[in-house]
């Protein structure tokens, strides 16, 4: 690629495409028996028994919370009413202009009403710098669709592992499966029986959240660990003597016990958080790697135990109560933990490698729509 000062000429629309809705379709036409596509305002919606198009065309939903989302498709489709279907004009790559309108976030354009919805005649009316040549619009969209793929494959992959580990809690947190090595026994114990202390934070707010003691919320939950405020918030040590706050020390299990049911993080550093959470300081026999794993597989079930309530709640008592099923030998937990802990690190480093991806298309986007950057 080599780099020129110039830019595309700015083009309306309507010189390169032309833009009309699709047609009306009923629930009881999407049917399991369908072998096309059905795309609506956000993407496929099931399959139908008739098309309306055949070829290569660009959707953009018209009305709803997702109007102006963009999706390529191709082949045989019924497009209903909901999407505009953007055809190409002759001199025009409808890949190229995908990623066109994609850029454009044509959701900044839909008509303020109840029902968000754009219009074709304005859409057609807007401008945006584009190569004239056929030949290097198709040249840009091969080099943007490359990079696509491969966050695709990537995102396909990621679901693939989680789904990996799921099957792994359901099977080593519940003793189906064994590892190698281990035979003794599990037992259903209650959290009160291997939990050292429970701890409740003060429902008081600090006002001054400029202290060196990370003043933790749920935003702030990044994975497993957490040892910092996202936003720099902390609490003095003069305002957790003045006020009795709990301090969680390291290695504690929080678990969210209000709204987010279930969210858990192991604590890393001395830190304090709202009354949003409870803290698990699990005894010396008992893993709290191991024990982050049993509750998050938990979560469902704790959501449940708060149904029927107003607002979303579990109690110390109810957490005291808890019934889960664990393994008596530490070694065999903290095994199991690794196994799960190696799973969540091939995860984390994929999803690193996602964002680094798509950090670079965004790049590509910003310098090959542009003209900045040229291909050869």
């Amino acid at each position: 690629m080599v780099k020129k000062k110039s830019i595309f000429p700015l083009t309306k629309l309507s010189d390169v495409v032309s833009m009309k809705s699709g047609e009306s379709i009923t629930a009881e036409r999407i049917t399991s028996e369908g072998k096309f596509p059905c795309f609506g305002g956000n993407g496929l919606r099931g399959y139908t028994t008739t098309f309306t198009h055949d070829g290569s065309y660009t959707l953009v939903g018209r009305q709803g919370a997702l109007c102006g989302n963009v999706t390529f498709v191709s082949g045989r489709f019924y497009a209903s009413e909901h999407a505009i279907v953007v055809t190409p004009k002759k001199e025009t790559d409808i890949k190229f202009m995908s990623y066109v309108l994609y850029d454009m976030n044509l959701n900044q354009y839909s008509e303020s009403s109840a029902q968000p919805g754009l219009s074709v005649k304005k859409l057609l009316e807007l401008e945006y710098p584009i190569p004239k040549n056929k030949e290097e619009q198709t040249a840009i969209a091969e080099a943007l669709s490359d990079v696509d793929s491969l966050i695709s494959s990537l995102q396909k992959l990621i679901e693939k592992k989680k789904a990996i580990k799921q099957g792994a809690m359901q099977e080593l947190l519940t003793g189906k499966k064994r590892l190698p090595g281990f035979y003794g026994e599990w037992e259903h114990v209650k959290l009160k029986d291997i939990i050292l202390d429970f701890i409740v934070p003060m429902r008081d707010k600090p006002k001054d959240l400029s202290g060196e003691i990370p003043w933790c919320r749920i935003e702030d939950f990044n994975g497993k660990y957490l040892s910092k405020s996202k936003s720099g918030q902390g609490v003095t040590f003069d305002t957790v003597n003045r006020m009795n706050l709990k301090i969680f020390p390291k290695e504690t299990l929080i678990v969210s016990c209000s709204a987010y049911l279930g969210r858990c993080a192991i604590v890393k550093t001395e830190l304090i958080t709202n009354q949003t959470f409870i803290g698990l300081v699990a005894k010396s026999n008992v893993s709290v790697e191991f024990l982050f794993y049993v509750m998050c597989k938990e979560e469902k079930n704790l959501n449940l135990l708060s149904s029927g309530t107003t607002i979303s709640y579990l109690s110390r008592e109810q957490f005291e109560e808890y019934l889960i099923y664990i393994p008596k030998d530490l070694a065999e937990q903290q095994s199991i933990a690794q196994v799960l802990s190696d799973m969540d690190s091939e995860i984390e480093q994929l999803e690193k490698k996602l964002s680094k991806y798509q950090q670079i298309k965004q790049g590509m986007m910003q310098e090959l729509l542009t003209g900045r950057i040229r291909l050869v």
